[in-house]
């Protein structure tokens, strides 16, 4: 179930938009995410660092947020991309909590996550693959 070519080429280039957004103050790792619905819409979202550093929130935590607070629950997949002061020299795959955050609200043998360099040097894993023993909702079913 590998999404189409040009779908993750317009996930890359919207993911890659975020990076403009980024607030990265601290560790100037900038990260951009475009989270793609089932119907179709993306939401997108950046790192954002505090000084305090627990408060700070990626990427794709963001993308997320921004989906659910507005009523979205159904995910197909989601693009991250990101770099040392924005510069793409290599996969930014996301965090444990970040992946967790998926586990909460996406299949994860249907999820799709792609990690990106460019619109021409991407690999798509789904969840499970990142996350091979996730805990999420139907375990305390």
């Amino acid at each position: 179930m590998n999404m189409e070519k040009a779908l993750a080429e317009k996930l890359i280039d919207m993911a890659a938009a975020q990076l403009a957004y980024s607030y990265a103050p601290y560790s100037h790792f900038k990260v951009g995410a475009a989270l793609l619905t089932r119907e179709g819409k993306i939401y997108t979202g950046c790192n954002i660092e505090n000084a305090a550093y627990t408060p700070t929130n990626c990427a794709e935590r963001t993308a997320f947020f921004k989906a659910v607070s507005e009523g979205e629950r159904s995910f197909r997949a989601i693009c991250v991309v990101g770099g040392k002061d924005g510069i793409l020299t290599e996969y930014a795959a996301p965090c444990g909590v970040c992946r967790q955050v998926m586990m909460e609200f996406c299949h994860p043998d249907e999820f799709q996550i792609i990690l990106a360099t460019g619109r021409e040097h991407y690999e798509t894993f789904t969840l499970r693959q990142l996350l091979p023993l996730g805990f999420g909702p139907d375990n305390l079913a």
